[in-house]
């Protein structure tokens, strides 16, 4: 193996060892530290991570998917998105 090979090879796990640490770290929010209403979205996004987690055995972070799927996957979550709100638009006449 060549010295820049080794060098490369060498960058390549600092970075992967990097961005390891970063996703291992612990993010503590509490009402004493964020306003409610940050508190109240950070709260509604773990427990959609936890019921995604339970119902698919999966979460964000999987590596399954391809860009075009990941595309699919956000279209039809605003296409839902979009029916709530004309459908709250609605009962609110």
């Amino acid at each position: 193996m060549s010295e820049f090979q080794a060098n490369n090879v060498l960058e390549t796990d600092v970075v992967k060892e990097e961005k390891q640490e970063k996703q291992e770290k612990e993010l503590y929010i509490t009402t004493k530290n964020t306003d409610s209403v940050v508190f109240s979205v950070i709260e509604g996004f773990k427990k959609r991570a936890d019921i995604g987690l339970q119902k698919y055995g999966v979460n964000l972070d999987r590596k399954d998917l391809s860009l075009q799927d990941w595309i699919q996957h956000a279209q039809e979550e605003h296409m839902d998105a979009i029916l709530y709100l004309e459908k709250l638009k609605q009962i609110s006449k």
